[in-house]
């Protein structure tokens, strides 16, 4: 009887070992710890780290863009424009009064109004030198308007040149014979032109 109950007692120290043993296999970190993975993080599993790549900072600077003006912000500033037109230095006198004509013309057309010499309440103030030189058959003009403010300031500077078949023969200070009214004419536009969006700039 004795050894019956010493051998029972054993079988159940040894149960007991054994029971313990398992336990611990079952509490391997490794069995509650996921182990590290190097495929694709599943969304979210990252906390902001995702939220940052996924949604664009608030505070990011925006990109800087220029506005273009509308047509009526730039009819607004050319109406309120009054040009006066100085007496053109260099060019003939029939070089010049096609010039002149198709300037006043072209600013009309573009709402500029036009102060005459004696009128105090211009806004700009025109002033142009010419030159032509003939070349063969052809002849080109070279032009450079200053652009400057009732006190005298330059403003700004327009300048190009344009060549085009003379219409008769000349050289020298002759040369302005060679240049036909469509030529002054064609200037005279692209100078208009050229005045308006360099208001319409510096008002931008």
């Amino acid at each position: 009887m004795r050894r019956s109950h010493v051998t029972t007692v054993s079988l159940l120290v040894a149960l007991a070992l054994a029971a313990c043993t398992n336990a611990k296999d079952v509490l391997e970190p490794s069995a509650i710890t996921p182990p590290a993975t190097s495929g694709p993080v599943a969304p979210g599993a990252q906390g902001s780290t995702t939220a940052t790549v996924a949604v664009a900072s608030p505070t990011a600077p925006a990109a800087t863009t220029t506005t273009p003006l509308t047509l009526a912000q730039s009819a607004a500033i050319l109406s309120k424009t009054r040009l006066q037109i100085a007496p053109i230095v260099g060019a003939s006198v029939e070089a010049a009064t096609p010039l002149t004509a198709e300037l006043q013309t072209r600013a009309r057309q573009r709402g500029i109004t036009l102060a005459g010499s004696a009128d105090q309440t211009a806004t700009h103030v025109l002033k142009g030198y010419f030159s032509a030189i003939s070349e063969g058959k052809d002849t080109t003009v070279i032009y450079v308007w200053d652009v400057y403010d009732p006190s005298g300031n330059r403003l700004h500077r327009i300048n190009g040149q344009m060549k085009a078949p003379s219409v008769s023969s000349g050289t020298g200070a002759d040369s302005w014979k060679g240049v036909s009214p469509a030529t002054m004419q064609a200037i005279a536009d692209q100078t208009i032109d050229q005045f308006a969006a360099f208001l319409g700039g510096k008002a931008g």
